[in-house]
């Protein structure tokens, strides 16, 4: 029993660990990199930004797009005044709105309609996409580069295509771009946009001089600014792509910038980007055709700015003839369903993993796909989870059932255990000798009350990643002041669940569900005799407490979970100790544990 003991606490203080990792060490971390942050933003308004050059001829040696130039500058401006400085092509779809700037023809402003800033009904729309001149640019651009010494004309950062008069790019009506060079080639590009987050850059060039033209094929997603991202290890947010054979790549951002920059070898598929949490910029390639992806890092100023691009292989436009190629860039909220389906549909190799599903991809994806099922089912997230916890229960019942069957079987062995260390108070050698005799006597396995604890781990941290980087679970509600079960339970205890007026500091955020989770923690123990350690007995006795302030800042889906799970383990436990005759010493143990302790001597 004391080796099970032992095996319990081990599994119990390893987890204790790596939440109080992230409640205790990564958390304040967070919040000191965004303090740090929000004041470099605020010393860095009047600062200068370096523009992109587009016209970057000769760049191509070196078998990547051109980065961000360091060439001119301009101070930061507003966003509504960024959107003014050039004519514009409105987009409009059922999940998107925004605009292209004709200079450049970037793809710079997008807001989605699905998704607020918060739960609040009339807070602003998400804005993934920002002009250039912002202090948050972040745009898509396409463009051509040229081999050294030819000075090709080619169309830039600067130039400014033309659009047909009233155009205005929806589903059902592509754009199309041209720009003269005057030298003979004529560039045409057309953007289409499916219903979704979907965009489509064919380009293709048209030759009416005298000889062949050679020019290089570029898309770059760049971003200025490093975003706040939390110091967690359970989601990645940086850059990322999967580059042919390779599989997944990422890339976050202060590995990108203490680096000379990610660079693959050149491949013919795959994608890359940018990810946040719930969205995601991501270029693809048209397949059959190889291209260089990279990963770069630059000042511009005194701004970060990060960039994942691709070069083409040359694309040869002959005199008199024509060349195209084109590319797909996906710009929106990372669904599960329509990410898979683009990858299904489209081809995309693994643009699933433009989710993070972590290292525990074979249980995590088909946790939230379970889950995601039965929310279709009944309509709320949180039922869903309710229900899982069911489900997961019943698969592992044979399990469980045998664990605790065998530790009831050892409860009821205790006399003949304390008849060992009686006759043995000084060998605790033949003290485990004789005991593991006993156990193989009465055919017991003493680590089977570790298997529930076992199973429950990747159970756990599945659920979490799972209530932790979907969108779907973002500003899912459950029931009464749950409102987002993505987010920490927004009670607290100490101002009486908000009948007083005052808002605590993050430390004594002390919710209603975690409390509950405590409680159910602490009554699960006490089914269990306390351990004849006096030390074991204090950390059995004060976890239950640790563990209901560390999961006061987890989602509240999670903690409804666990709350949950000990729940129903202790009707299923106390069933089965019911079933063996075994004494279920509740309340025996509880009075144990608050009754006035003699004083010594």
């Amino acid at each position: 029993m004391t080796e099970n003991r032992n095996m319990i606490l081990a599994i119990a203080l390893s987890l204790a660990v790596l939440l109080g990792w992230q409640y205790f060490v990564a958390g304040p971390q967070m919040e000191k990199a965004q303090i740090a942050q929000q004041a470099a933003q605020q010393q860095d308004g009047q600062a200068t930004m370096a523009q992109a050059d587009g016209n970057a001829e000769g760049a191509a040696t070196d078998g990547a797009a051109p980065t961000v130039g360091l060439n001119t500058t301009a101070a930061f401006v507003s966003r509504e005044e960024a959107l003014a400085r050039s004519p514009r092509v409105a987009i409009d779809t059922p999940e998107l709105v925004g605009s292209i700037s004709l200079a450049g023809a970037r793809i710079d402003d997008l807001s989605l309609k699905l998704y607020r800033e918060t739960i609040e009904p009339d807070s602003s729309l998400v804005k993934l996409l920002n002009p250039f001149g912002t202090d948050h640019a972040y745009y898509a651009e396409f463009g051509f580069m040229g081999p050294a010494g030819t000075g090709v004309k080619l169309p830039g950062a600067e130039t400014v295509w033309t659009a047909p008069d009233g155009a205005r790019l929806t589903p059902s009506t592509p754009v199309t771009l041209t720009w003269d060079n005057g030298a003979g080639l004529v560039f045409t590009r057309e953007i289409s946009v499916d219903s979704h987050s979907m965009f489509t850059v064919k380009d293709s060039v048209a030759n009416a001089s005298g000889s062949a033209a050679t020019i290089y094929p570029y898309g770059l997603v760049t971003r200025y600014g490093t975003p706040q991202v939390p110091g967690t290890w359970v989601l990645h947010e940086g850059l990322l792509g999967v580059f042919g054979d390779e599989g997944l790549t990422e890339t976050t951002y202060s590995d990108l910038k203490d680096s000379e920059g990610v660079k693959p070898d050149p491949v013919t598929s795959g994608w890359l980007g940018i990810t946040d949490k719930y969205w995601a910029t991501a270029l693809i390639p048209e397949g059959g055709t190889t291209f260089q992806p990279r990963f770069s890092w630059a000042l511009a100023g005194s701004i970060d700015t990060y960039q994942a691009n691709y070069l083409r292989d040359p694309l040869v436009v002959p005199a008199g003839g024509a060349a195209a190629t084109e590319t797909r860039l996906f710009a929106g909220a990372k669904t599960v369903a329509r990410v898979d389906a683009y990858e299904r549909d489209l081809g995309i190799v693994k643009f699933d993993r433009l989710i993070d599903w972590g290292w525990f991809y074979w249980i995590t994806k088909p946790m939230f796909l379970l889950i995601d099922w039965l929310y279709v089912l009944v309509g709320n997230f949180g039922i869903a989870i309710l229900l899982v916890t069911l489900i997961v229960k019943a698969i592992f019942f044979p399990l469980a059932n045998k664990s605790y069957a065998s530790m009831s079987k050892m409860k009821m062995l205790q006399p003949a255990m304390a008849d060992i260390k009686a006759k043995y108070p000084d060998d605790k050698v033949k003290q485990q000798q004789e005991t593991m005799e006993l156990y193989k006597r009465e055919k017991i396995n003493p680590l089977a009350g570790c298997l529930p604890i076992l199973v429950q781990i990747p159970v756990f941290f599945s659920l979490y990643k799972v209530l932790y980087v979907t969108i779907e679970m973002r500003h899912a509600p459950f029931f009464g002041w749950i409102h987002d079960l993505s987010a920490a339970d927004p009670t607290t205890i100490f101002n009486l669940f908000g009948l007083i007026p005052w808002t605590p500091p993050h430390m004594l955020m002390l919710g209603i569900w975690p409390i509950i989770m405590g409680i159910t923690m602490f009554v699960q123990m006490k089914l269990n005799p306390a351990p004849p350690d006096p030390t074991q007995a204090m950390l059995f006795t004060w976890m239950p407490i640790v563990f209901t302030f560390m999961m006061a800042s987890f989602p509240a889906g999670l903690v409804i979970y666990w709350s949950w799970n000990n729940l129903l383990s202790i009707l299923q436990q106390s069933l089965i100790m019911k079933k063996h005759g075994v004494k279920i010493e509740l309340f025996d143990n509880l009075k144990s544990t608050f009754a006035k302790k003699p004083k010594a001597g």
